[in-house]
């Protein structure tokens, strides 16, 4: 029996998700075109790049830092592997998967944004790693074919605007055998659902302002969160994407979720 056996049919949390997205796409809670998405998806970042790493300890409590040790550990990443990171911003997953993978493997960092992607290289450079840098999008991804060991996207999916084809790309370049992680926010249990979405909602453009100087930027980071497909219709989405065996860890509670998808 082939190890990787047909996915089944799409569950109806796909369809819902797609119906919402196929005419035009979201930015945050706004339908907008897809070229002017893409463009202010990039103020966005370039934004709140100098601040990110410190925004993110103060949204998340410090808890990104744990889902990412997770993610790694997940990844099992050794020596001699070769990894993709995409969407790698300030360089935490890559970093960590350039020590597992040693000098023996190769690890390329990536973003769309060359504003994080300046602030992750200077990063790596301040702790001594030199890796490949390179900016590119995560739907026309410039590596051949089943390249790469491991594939990594942590919280770059959901300002994707056709995810099933940046999905399609990652399966692409990976090898057979090989591993994608998506690490994203997702669908918090719903006895939080309320104190999350006020926190989303009331505290997390107040902390922008405050901290950041940009209030906008993280009311849609909040929006953003509600228009990405939950845990389901992404292990659905990551399926039609080819990976024949899928499946994802919920983390505090949903807040985050982790996929993993094999290349059969």
């Amino acid at each position: 029996m082939h190890p990787c056996p047909i996915a089944p049919a799409a569950p109806a949390a796909i369809d819902a998700w797609k119906s919402r997205t196929m005419s035009q796409t979201h930015f945050g809670f706004e339908k907008v075109d897809e070229h002017d998405k893409a463009r202010r998806v990039r103020g966005v970042f370039d934004s709140v790049a100098p601040r990110y790493d410190l925004m993110n300890d103060l949204m998340s409590l410090g808890l990104h830092r744990a889902w990412k040790a997770y993610t790694v550990l997940v990844a099992d990443v050794r020596p001699g592997h070769r990894v993709l990171d995409i969407a790698g911003g300030t360089g935490d997953l890559a970093s960590a998967f350039a020590r597992h993978a040693g000098p023996s493997g190769l690890v390329v960092h990536t973003d769309i944004n060359p504003a994080m992607l300046g602030v992750g290289r200077d990063r790596l450079l301040d702790a001594g790693q030199v890796l490949p840098t390179v900016v590119c999008d995560a739907e026309r991804l410039p590596f051949p074919d089943a390249a790469f060991d491991r594939v990594s996207v942590g919280f770059g999916l959901r300002n994707m605007t056709h995810k099933e084809r940046a999905l399609a790309e990652m399966h692409r370049v990976l090898r057979p055998g090989g591993k994608l992680l998506v690490l994203e926010f997702s669908r918090v249990a719903q006895p939080l659902a309320k104190a999350y979405d006020w926190y989303s909602f009331n505290v997390l453009p107040r902390l922008g302002r405050l901290v950041a100087g940009d209030e906008a930027s993280y009311r849609y980071l909040a929006e953003s969160i509600r228009m990405h497909p939950d845990q389901q219709a992404l292990k659905a989405l990551m399926q039609e994407g080819g990976f024949g065996h899928v499946d994802y860890h919920n983390l505090t509670a949903g807040v985050a979720a982790l996929h993993v998808g094999i290349k059969c």
